[in-house]
């Protein structure tokens, strides 16, 4: 990354690696489908359950119940045992992730998913282990097929508003394809958009579903999280750079 070059700017196919590449389906849309923002109907996908709200390729989970995984929960906050959250399946918005207030505003059982740092901070809405599920392309191929287009090996930190889904990302080691094939690496990199105009235009994902560790701060404060996904491909995204 020293001697590289600053990443070009511009609308463009991204290939997003597996494991902390899920960190951006956690911050563009995981948060988005916390009662916090969901039950007060501020939040992008509000009223949306039943809707097709990604590609039919994408099945995102919500589960504290991993054995020994990082986010995973004996019982959450509230007293409630934690589950598998099934929250997209096959582009389709199937559930949210629901504390007691957010159950009564909402007309909607709990789903074990209220956390907080300590008793400091009154429980909310939280995510666990949030992931997309293995998909069945091959992680050759999605590149291989790309044309030309940005390979994000690793992902940094980054910002999302939870009402409109924007967000931004930094990437930490990102390379230029040519043609299907990883070219020069490239620094500076960025990624720019919305969660709900992000989930449709995913039109691959890869086998290799793994997780890696991180904490998520919100109102309740800094929790454990997990989030995974394996290699996804999105067909077009606006890529910050020079």
């Amino acid at each position: 990354m020293l001697k590289a070059p600053a990443c070009p700017a511009g609308v463009m196919p991204v290939v997003i690696d597996n494991g902390f590449g899920g960190v951006l389906f956690h911050e563009a849309c995981g948060h988005s489908l916390e009662a916090t923002s969901v039950s007060k109907g501020t939040s992008q996908f509000s009223g949306k359950l039943g809707q097709k709200i990604a590609s039919s390729i994408v099945t995102a989970i919500d589960d504290g119940t991993i054995p020994n995984a990082w986010g995973s929960l004996n019982i959450d906050d509230e007293g409630f045992a934690p589950r598998k959250n099934v929250l997209i399946k096959d582009g389709v918005l199937q559930s949210y992730m629901i504390d007691r207030l957010g159950s009564r505003r909402m007309g909607m059982d709990p789903t074990g998913s209220s956390r907080r740092e300590s008793y400091k901070y009154a429980a909310t809405s939280r995510m666990t282990n949030t992931y997309i599920a293995p998909g069945n392309d091959d992680d050759a191929e999605i590149i291989s097929s790309m044309g030309d287009g940005l390979y994000c090996k690793a992902m940094g930190g980054g910002s999302v508003n939870p009402t409109t889904g924007e967000f931004n990302f930094s990437v930490r080691e990102a390379y230029l394809v040519k043609d299907g094939k990883i070219t020069t690496p490239v620094r500076g990199a960025s990624l720019i958009g919305k969660g709900d105009q992000v989930l449709p235009k995913i039109d691959r994902v890869g086998k290799n579903m793994t997780m890696e560790q991180g904490m998520c701060g919100s109102q309740s404060g800094s929790i454990p999280a997990n989030v995974g996904q394996p290699m996804i491909r999105i067909s077009s995204i606006t890529v910050g750079g020079r």
